[in-house]
């Protein structure tokens, strides 16, 4: 509850209003939530290095056709974009979600969530770090709040 309130003050304005930005980020943040669920659902079925391969594999095939069908396929542009789409590829998603699959395996998938909704947490601190955004009391009380909630969700009822 406290995470969703810290979502809330960083991503609804004072009107009660939300950008369209955040609004796709509150869609992406669902579809987050379902597929962190998804892995911990199958992680134990199917091996989690066999499961990052499956998705990496699954995703990769839909990338490409979605490419295919709603941008121009230039060869020329593609060989000049090879490198920073091998890197994005291979090391962002194929390592990162390969250690977030390995590591949800032994994680209740609701904590593995909690913990990983802090990347909005991250991207703002971020970009008051390197971009000089303002950082307003609003999204400070958010960032906050999720912290909170992150740690509340990890103590065990024994150790209160």
């Amino acid at each position: 509850v406290l995470a969703v309130v810290g979502l809330y003050f960083l991503s609804v304005t004072t009107k009660f209003t939300i950008r369209r930005g955040d609004l796709y980020i509150l869609i992406s943040a669902v579809a987050w939530a379902f597929h962190v669920q998804t892995i911990g659902r199958f992680t134990g079925r199917v091996g989690a290095l066999r499961l990052s391969l499956i998705q990496f594999s699954v995703t990769s095939a839909l990338s490409l056709l979605a490419t295919l069908i709603m941008e121009d396929v230039d060869i020329l542009t593609w060989s000049g974009a090879l490198i920073p789409i091998l890197y994005a590829g291979a090391l962002s998603v194929g390592v990162g979600y390969t250690l977030q699959v390995v590591a949800q395996k032994d994680a209740p998938p609701t904590h593995a969530a909690i913990i990983l909704s802090l990347e909005s947490v991250f991207a703002l601190v971020g970009g008051w770090l390197l971009l000089g955004e303002i950082l307003t009391p609003r999204a400070i009380l958010g960032c906050a709040l999720m912290l909170v909630g992150m740690w509340v969700s990890q103590i065990s009822r024994d150790t209160i």
